[in-house]
């Protein structure tokens, strides 16, 4: 039996057991996340652009997942890696969900998964599709294991066997995306390429195939996520917002948000951040 001091935490129909994941992991993902319904529900939700690729482990039924691309149609997935997204989607799930949420840096995913994260901006993929039967193998031992604790030490263990084999990124590519996340998305592409010693066009290019999104595009996401975090709290006017993400005015934050969230910041507001419970299939996304 595994002895990690993981939390259990009760979120009104939902449990959730939070760990940190091994030292070595966590420039790149903050905690591994098991959760599991109470009861079964079948729920839809709105899905946000955020900085961060996500991992779901399904160890319960397939999800019906919709991506902001419009060129790929949704479609039932099992265990999947959603890409960095500059838009909107949503899933519909049967209920009785259960399984495990990583929150993967883009860069940390391109290291983790061995791929240009270029590869699934706007999408998701099947995780045995960018893993191989591995990955199979993997969801297959977590479903099995006795405990919260000894599927966190599964992941430690898979994912610092694939922290050892994948490409790390460029020098400059991580210099860039750690000068655009410390400013929040407001440091500029020029300013970007001057720090670190590359062009413009060369840094856009670069920056896309492994981080998964421009560092324009990048930038934008985090200023919109930043908002939605302060949206959170409840303790800030629109307007003050606008004015702490460094948007032009109140008309412009809502503009972004119409356009990231598909909704207005009112409706965010009123309720659109938690799963709603439905009866309906995935026509009613």
């Amino acid at each position: 039996m595994s002895d990690r001091p993981f939390e259990i935490t009760d979120q009104g129909g939902w449990w959730r057991a939070r760990d940190r994941p091994h030292p070595a992991l966590r420039p790149f993902l903050r905690s591994y996340v098991g959760y599991w319904e109470r009861d079964v529900r079948p729920s839809r939700m709105r899905t946000l652009p955020t900085r961060t690729a996500v991992v779901i482990v399904n160890l319960g039924p397939p999800l019906f997942l919709e991506v902001p691309d419009p060129g790929v149609q949704g479609r039932e997935y099992g265990s999947f890696v959603a890409g960095m997204h500059d838009g909107h989607g949503g899933y519909v799930h049967p209920g009785g969900q259960r399984g495990i949420h990583l929150d993967l840096t883009p860069l940390g995913a391109y290291t983790l998964f061995g791929v240009p994260m270029a590869r699934v901006t706007n999408t998701a993929v099947e995780l045995a599709d960018l893993l191989g039967p591995a990955a199979d193998r993997l969801v297959e031992r977590l479903g099995a294991a006795p405990g919260w604790g000894e599927r966190f030490d599964l992941l430690d263990g898979f994912l610092l066997r694939r922290l050892e084999e994948g490409p790390d990124p460029d020098p400059e590519v991580a210099r860039a995306w750690d000068l655009l996340a410390r400013s929040r998305g407001t440091a500029s592409v020029a300013r970007l390429a001057d720090e670190v010693g590359w062009s413009r066009r060369h840094l856009t290019h670069r920056f896309h195939e492994q981080a998964g999104l421009p560092p324009k595009v990048m930038g934008r996401v985090l200023r919109f996520q930043r908002a939605v975090d302060l949206m959170r709290t409840g303790r800030a006017t629109l307007s003050d917002i606008a004015v702490a993400c460094r948007y032009y005015d109140q008309a412009h934050l809502n503009r972004e948000v119409r356009a990231l969230a598909g909704c207005s910041p009112t409706e965010l507001l009123a309720g659109r951040f938690e799963p709603q419970f439905v009866t309906t299939g995935p026509e009613a996304l």
